[in-house]
């Protein structure tokens, strides 16, 4: 299976070169022709993952026409441009494997459903779970959710990305899939606040708690599966960029922690951080679905200028409640 790779940022240059673990050619597209020229070249992304040695079989180019000979696409781009992005792409029914995670702002669709407005011959699969590009891409250990309906297609999928050090654990969840991984990034956000503001451990882990509980809700409204919700799509992934600073989202919490403008956070290094766009649109989505999200709506009221102190004090002045996991 001929893989194309629809993105040249870390992780897309990560997913690259596992699939090109096997000697199997992968082609990457890139906006950035400096990306492109630097992959070819010297086989090194050095814009967004300097200092991994790529293997021979990843090429580059800044066409996506050179795509179209291939039997699968791994899309990674931003979520807010995978619609114009694939609107550009000859598509018809390749199938795409989503690995951008977000909401579609303006029109509350999760990525999938956008790649199904766009390219409704194409068969949807989303790769999701705790995934850190610069691990991956030194072959580090890494379990992934692959999600598909078709069986059989992700059954094949699985077996051409797995390698060494990547397993994929298959599900047919596409929605649980794809929800676990764009509400993550959100609460990723105010654990990096607790981080920034020194809040301590005890808040952290109460957060993460209270975080994944929303998680769960939303994604029983929008028709996830309780138990991809637990899996490495949601909890897994969750734990993971809720406990670190290589993590974009979490980066830009301990900022705001700290009492950075968000205008100032996002316009530097951490502007692709995709929970802060993600955030009012899963803010909007979860009250018109009639589902209580606290820590998302504190997340908005941070972003939009709101001070820690006050944001803490209206969480923790809630009212007094059963304890559940939904």
């Amino acid at each position: 299976m001929r893989i194309g790779v629809i993105g040249g940022g870390a992780w897309g240059t990560a997913l690259a070169q596992v699939a090109a673990h096997a000697g199997d050619p992968v082609l990457l597209w890139a906006r950035e022709a400096d990306v492109v020229a630097a992959i070819n070249q010297v086989h090194e992304n050095t814009l967004f993952l300097p200092g991994v040695r790529l293997s021979h079989d990843v090429s580059a180019t800044g066409s996506l026409s050179a795509l179209a000979a291939c039997e699968a696409l791994l899309v990674v781009v931003p979520a807010q441009h995978v619609r114009a992005v694939l609107a550009e792409a000859a598509v018809g029914s390749t199938p795409l494997v989503l690995c951008a995670k977000g909401i579609e702002a303006g029109t509350q669709l999760l990525v999938g459903e956008v790649a199904a407005q766009v390219h409704p011959g194409a068969p949807i699969a989303v790769l999701s779970g705790p995934t850190f590009a610069h691990e991956v891409a030194a072959g580090m250990p890494t379990a992934v959710t692959l999600a598909c309906a078709d069986a059989q297609l992700g059954a094949r999928l699985a077996e051409r990305l797995a390698g060494p050090a990547l397993r994929p654990y298959l599900s047919s969840d596409v929605i649980g899939a794809e929800i676990g991984g764009a509400v993550k990034n959100v609460l990723a956000i105010a654990c990096g606040v607790v981080e920034g503001a020194g809040l301590g451990q005890n808040a952290r882990a109460a957060l993460i708690a209270r975080g994944f509980a929303e998680m769960t809700r939303f994604g029983l409204a929008r028709g996830a599966r309780a138990e991809t919700l637990t899996g490495l799509s949601g909890l897994g992934d969750l734990v993971l960029t809720c406990s670190s600073t290589s993590s974009r989202n979490f980066s830009l919490g301990v900022g705001l922690g700290q009492g950075q403008a968000a205008t100032d956070l996002l316009a530097g290094k951490l502007s692709v951080a995709e929970g802060a766009f993600t955030a009012p649109v899963l803010q909007a989505a979860a009250r018109a679905a009639g589902v209580d999200m606290p820590v998302v709506d504190a997340v908005c009221a941070l972003l939009d200028g709101a001070p820690v102190r006050d944001v803490v004090g209206a969480l923790l002045a809630r009212p007094l409640r059963v304890e559940t996991g939904t």
